[in-house]
């Protein structure tokens, strides 16, 4: 029964996220789009991103969301948080490009859709939004 119990638990824990995705309008767009589901719990928007290594470590996020200033390059916090904290992935959106990365701890990626549902697609799991690699 115990096991039973534990599956349950696992199979009915949120995904946890962290938001520290700049400008504004990024920020409050990812939120919007992941904020109301009922199976991810929003541990933050962090507005000043040199906040998000003590957080990451202070709240364990299962995904860490970015922006991707730079399209075809990793962002910098991307090395940093996936060699502190292997089990964060990272989502990097560009809020100025239709283009958005996925990055997890053995430093592979995959390009994403830029959409509601590319987004909320990756942080599930699905794998069918993981269009290749890219980095």
């Amino acid at each position: 029964m115990p096991a039973l119990v534990s599956a349950l638990e696992h199979a009915m824990r949120k995904i946890r996220v962290l938001v520290a995705n700049h400008p504004r309008l990024m920020r409050d767009l990812v939120l919007a789009t992941v904020s109301d589901q009922p199976d991810i719990e929003v541990l933050g928007a962090l507005e000043d991103e040199s906040q998000i290594v003590q957080v990451v470590a202070d709240t364990h996020p299962d995904f860490v969301i970015v922006a991707l200033d730079k399209p075809h390059e990793r962002p910098a916090i991307c090395d940093y948080l996936l060699a502190r904290h292997p089990q964060v992935k990272v989502l990097a959106v560009a809020p100025e490009h239709d283009n958005s990365l996925f990055f997890w701890s053995d430093i592979r990626s995959a390009a994403v859709e830029s959409s509601e549902e590319g987004i909320l697609n990756v942080i599930r799991g699905k794998e069918s939004t993981l269009a290749q690699r890219v980095m």
